[in-house]
């Protein structure tokens, strides 16, 4: 399938969101980018437009149905109609849930969860009447099993791959040939950790094995121009899920003894850090956090998965070949 003319990213200043919006732009796509604003989102623009991309910044809250909407209506009368659309803006906060306030989980859910539900909305009120078009919503293996310390990001996942199901039902249901898709990622280094709002006594980090975001954009482009119904990114997000569904007790038991330490560095956390729950924080800071040494740049998974026709075909013939040159040795 080709690339998608005109895309659609959220979150697309930081992080997946950076790194997807690059895959898009170096494809020639129109890119919609939709962030809060301020210097990342222009940064992002200039490096889509350097690709070979052509962008279209529009500072956006996708907690606010009202604003998405109008941002989908500015993205289409820019570059054109919307092809894809990338749920792909999260926040999170890192404490336990007796440490968190009321406030703090509803604004997570809000952009987490709502952030999808509005932008499907969006993307759907135009691709249905066209009946095309494509929406990938992004996730992780959290949308399946919760761990300790983020439980509004887990509730908010685990909310978004409901959502998913149910809507694609209802498209099967109206016979359309516009599909939604959720990407399962693995832990990646992301400035995440490091302007997300923390009540930790030392500084969060992903749990290893850790993932660079380029990994993730490729998984994300892969899934808006092919046909797969959930894309899984990375063995230990396979792992993970085959675990959970085979042993989900011992997985609580695990996750009690080694969550709260295993999303902690050992440095302490910095008073008063700036976090972006409620606004952005300041300055650009690109796609990739703090945990380049420790990160990931490919993923062997990534590949099997995305070519397991290439691999039946090369098994088969394998097969085949293993079968004449048996039939050879038997004639002599």
């Amino acid at each position: 399938m080709q690339a998608p003319n005109v895309v659609v990213i959220t979150g697309a200043s930081s992080g997946v969101g950076r790194a997807t919006a690059r895959a898009f732009g170096s494809l020639g796509s129109g890119v919609g980018l939709l962030a809060r604003g301020g210097d990342a989102l222009e940064a992002t623009a200039k490096e889509v437009e350097s690709a070979g991309g052509r962008p279209l910044a529009v500072a956006t809250d996708v907690a606010d149905a009202a604003a998405v909407e109008q941002a989908a209506s500015q993205v289409e009368q820019g570059l054109g109609p919307i092809d894809a659309w990338i749920n792909n803006a999260m926040a999170s906060v890192y404490a336990p849930f007796a440490e968190t306030s009321a406030e703090e989980f509803r604004r997570t859910t809000e952009v987490t969860y709502l952030g999808v539900v509005y932008g499907t909305k969006a993307a759907l009120d135009r691709m249905v009447p066209r009946d095309r078009g494509v929406v990938v919503c992004v996730g992780s293996a959290l949308a399946y099993r919760g761990v300790p310390l983020q439980s509004p990001y887990c509730g908010a996942e685990h909310a978004i791959q409901g959502f998913t199901e149910s809507v694609r039902c209802e498209l099967v249901h109206d016979g359309s040939r516009v599909r939604i898709t959720m990407v399962q990622l693995p832990a990646l280094n992301t400035p995440q950790f490091e302007v997300a709002l923390s009540h930790l006594p030392s500084r969060a980090q992903p749990v290893p094995p850790i993932y660079q975001p380029e990994v993730a954009a490729r998984a994300i482009v892969w899934a808006a121009t092919h046909r797969r119904r959930e894309l899984r990114v990375g063995a230990a997000t396979v792992a993970t899920l085959m675990a959970n569904a085979v042993a989900p007790g011992l997985l609580d038991r695990y996750l009690g003894r080694t969550g709260f330490w295993s999303q902690q560095t050992g440095e302490p956390a910095i008073p008063d850090r700036p976090a972006n729950l409620w606004a952005p924080v300041p300055g650009d800071r690109g796609a990739h956090g703090g945990f380049d040494h420790r990160a990931h740049g490919h993923s062997a998974h990534l590949w099997l998965t995305t070519h397991r026709g290439l691999l039946a075909a090369a098994a088969g013939l394998t097969g085949a070949a293993v079968v004449a040159f048996g039939r050879r040795a038997a004639g002599r």
